[in-house]
């Protein structure tokens, strides 16, 4: 007992007081140690995140990425020429990804013209694979991206080859890519195979790559992958209508519109009567960049001036502009053979039968490249991240030019941690009704 202001009587416990103290303490403790034990979680797990979203690419992955603008540039270019090609969709990062695939299995010049098309000729063969690996794992993170980009790659062989066991881990290590034997010359069979491959593993999004086979005796490289953009900020989901999309001034085609207005990066280059407008995909790593000439026109004006330079001007002159916004809801998917293209960049020796050397796929010069199948499906819809509607009270959207996308025009997909392009394209023609001229 303790006299005073205030009194503590103190008492011997009986025994049930006395466990019941010791369950509540170890409770007690237990308790404060789990909650310390899942801060600590929670913080190595921000520090890991943070360190991800740091970490920088290494020499011979930025090169690449670099590089990656002028496979872009070069392929869409020999794509647009030819005739009958509307709607193009690439990705210039996996199609480097098949080039290593090739440069893996190939021995001499038929792996050294892989490095010619690349532009990485400083980038020493040991690092080639683990550079454009780091690449594309980079830029296809769904976590610090935020974006929907399914990629699968299958290499294809006639049924009488067989690949070797070294170059079947590297490939899967290296391009997450499988090898399948197949017998070409059952020409229904095997196109059955493949398109249901193609449309499994990306959930039914690319229903059809191949229509025909040409070449049966040769190996197939398949690209089959689904990218869908989320918007730093979304469009509302009300904010949709059917509109026109001028394909020509003669042809014109009912698909939906979604609307929104907005702060975007804008220039409306008036020498070469075109806008650029770049809208920040979620997580702002990498934005969206539609270039629409003023007028409804085929595209051969501005395919002629668009090359590294200039599109690197056009970049550098964005500028946050208001800008009241109309862009097609749509699903784009288009299947490109991309063999005689990257011959004419250069890899000339893959697919030419008397001379190509895949001895490192085969273990013997008994496989030659006869096809690279891209095949692309891009969804552009309302998905993205909460609206800012602070901004509508405010006077930043006063004035806001017109940005209406209902004509032809050319995209890309450009990202701002690797500055590499990862996807390029031009919509023709969407999917859609022909409208009646009422007129």
């Amino acid at each position: 007992n303790h006299e005073g202001p205030f009194r503590v009587t103190l008492r011997p416990m009986d025994s049930l007081e006395a466990i019941n103290l010791s369950l509540s303490l170890n409770r007690f403790f237990t308790m404060w140690q789990n909650v310390v034990a899942l801060a600590l979680l929670a913080t190595a797990a921000s520090a890991a995140t943070a360190a991800s979203a740091d970490k920088v690419l290494s020499q011979h992955a930025t090169t690449l990425a670099d590089n990656s603008a002028n496979l872009a540039l070069s392929l869409y270019q020999d794509m647009a020429k030819e005739k009958n090609v509307e709607n193009i969709l690439i990705s210039p990062v996996v199609v480097a990804s098949s080039l290593g695939l090739v440069a893996l299995g190939g021995k001499a010049t038929t792996a050294t013209q892989v490095k010619t098309v690349l532009n990485a000729a400083k980038v020493p063969d040991e690092k080639l694979h683990s550079g454009l690996a780091e690449l594309l794992t980079e830029v296809s993170d769904p976590k610090t991206r935020n974006v929907t980009w399914k990629i699968s790659n299958r290499l294809y062989g006639p049924s009488t080859v067989n690949f070797v066991d070294a170059f079947v881990k590297s490939s899967k290590k290296h391009y997450n890519c499988d090898q399948s034997k197949i017998n070409f010359k059952d020409k229904k069979s095997s196109l059955n195979a493949i398109n249901e491959w193609a449309a499994k593993s990306t959930d039914g999004k690319v229903p059809e790559v191949i229509k025909d086979i040409e070449k049966t005796d040769g190996a197939m490289i398949i690209n089959a992958m689904f990218f869908k953009p989320h918007w730093d900020e979304e469009f509302h989901h009300k904010m949709v209508d059917n509109r026109g999309f001028m394909a020509s001034h003669s042809y014109t085609v009912s698909i939906e519109m979604m609307h929104r207005t907005g702060l975007y990066d804008f220039y409306d280059d008036a020498t070469n009567k075109l806008s650029i407008l770049g809208m920040p995909l979620a997580h702002k790593k990498s934005s969206l960049v539609f270039i629409m000439p003023h007028q409804v026109e085929n595209l051969d004006r501005v395919e002629k001036v668009l090359n590294k330079k200039q599109l690197d001007i056009w970049l550098s002159k964005l500028q946050q502009t208001a800008v009241a916004l109309s862009l097609p809801k749509v699903s784009m998917e288009v299947s490109h053979n991309l063999q005689k293209h990257l011959e004419k960049l250069g890899l000339t020796e893959a697919g030419n039968k008397s001379k190509a050397d895949l001895s490192n796929m085969s273990g013997k010069k008994d496989l030659y490249l006869s096809s690279v199948f891209h095949a692309a499906t891009m969804e552009l819809s309302t998905e993205g991240n909460e609206m800012n509607t602070t901004i509508f009270s405010s006077d930043k959207l006063k004035s806001p030019k017109l940005f209406y996308v209902d004509h032809p025009f050319i995209f890309l997909v450009k990202d701002q941690k690797t500055n590499s392009i990862l996807f390029i394209g031009r919509m023709v023609r969407p999917k859609g009704e022909k409208m009646r001229d009422e007129l």
